[in-house]
């Protein structure tokens, strides 16, 4: 009986999960349903838990967000997770492995400009030593 009840309150979030998802990829909500196929309308009453979508469209969704099926009842858990600064050096390398190769690229650039910019202060911090 739990577990009729977690799956059928899994259900009830089913907009809420997709939503998060979806904000986690950094897409809109017209992206996705132009992705699908489908009336952007039709997607936002998915998303808002106003109507029960068809299980195409839940295929349509999950393929638009690179995801499982059974991801999109699933996205709290998926999610608690991925708190990486509080995870290890080996385990924050593991979530960095699973980016894919454009993630991975942006992640890298981002990572690279903030080292530029600690060493940038970190000389400009030296010099006004000196100079004093």
């Amino acid at each position: 009986m739990d577990r009729f009840v977690a799956t059928y309150i899994n259900i009830m979030n089913l907009g809420t999960n997709i939503r998060k998802i979806r904000d986690a990829k950094g897409l809109s909500s017209k992206e996705v349903a132009l992705s699908c196929k489908m009336d952007p309308a039709q997607y936002s009453r998915i998303e808002n838990n106003k109507t029960d979508p068809a299980l195409s469209s839940l295929v349509k969704i999950a393929k638009a967000l690179g995801i499982s099926i059974a991801e999109l009842f699933s996205a709290d858990e998926v999610f608690k997770d991925v708190n990486s600064i509080d995870k290890t050096l080996m385990e924050k390398i593991s979530l960095i492995e699973q980016l894919d190769k454009k993630e991975k690229a942006a992640f890298f650039t981002m990572l690279d400009a903030l080292v530029a910019k600690k060493k940038l202060k970190d000389n400009l911090s030296n010099a006004l030593q000196l100079a004093q």
